[in-house]
């Protein structure tokens, strides 16, 4: 069972994530043709989005694996980095990079986490399960997670929404003492928090 914004382990609400630094790890990722190791020094310096899935060779996973290829050039120009993670093998991954049409569009990191350290490291397996649940997390340059997003195995989620998120955040991260409001979009107005605004909202 997963829930929006929190994240559920072994039966109680854990704090979340939000604010901590991605905790190391080690993990060999199939990327445009090969196979490359990646640990958690290597996304440091530029955003990074970590974007749990169940597993390879399913329904609803290879539409949002889909969804995120087709922005992913865009992501790429604003300084961001891809590593999608499930708890299969990177010999999997490109399995079935080379079988379907919707994986075959990837070219960002497919991380495999068959040992399970990265989603243990981000509270996503389902305990006795074996499988990561549905859940994204947005890093800053310094690793530092500052989005985390989590639903349920039936619930697909939106590259367009991720991206509209991952812009307020870099906006918000290099415009001190602006925040951005409900259904912020880049250009529009932001708000500064003061006293004077205080119920004017």
């Amino acid at each position: 069972m997963a829930y929006i914004g929190l994240v559920h382990c072994k039966g109680e609400y854990c704090m979340s994530i939000i604010g901590k630094t991605i905790k190391p790890f080690t993990a060999t990722a199939y990327k445009e043709g090969k196979f490359v190791d990646v640990t958690d020094a290597d996304v440091k310096g530029k955003w990074s989005v970590f974007f749990f899935y169940p597993a390879d060779f399913t329904f609803v996973c290879p539409t949002e694996l889909e969804d995120l290829a087709d922005i992913y050039p865009t992501l790429q120009k604003m300084d961001v980095e891809v590593y999608s993670v499930s708890t299969d093998t990177h010999f999997s991954h490109k399995a079935w990079h080379d079988t379907s049409p919707a994986i075959g569009k990837i070219n960002y990191y497919m991380l495999g986490d068959q040992n399970h350290v990265i989603s243990n490291n981000f509270d996503i397996l389902r305990e006795g399960v074996g499988l990561a649940d549905r859940g994204t997390f947005v890093a800053d340059p310094d690793g530092v997670v500052q989005l985390v997003e989590i639903t349920p195995e039936g619930v697909g989620r939106n590259a367009a929404e991720l991206l509209r998120k991952i812009k307020a955040a870099q906006y918000w991260a290099s415009h001190p003492g602006e925040v951005c409001p409900a259904k912020w979009e880049e250009g529009e107005e932001t708000l500064a928090p003061s006293f004077d605004l205080v119920g004017k909202i």
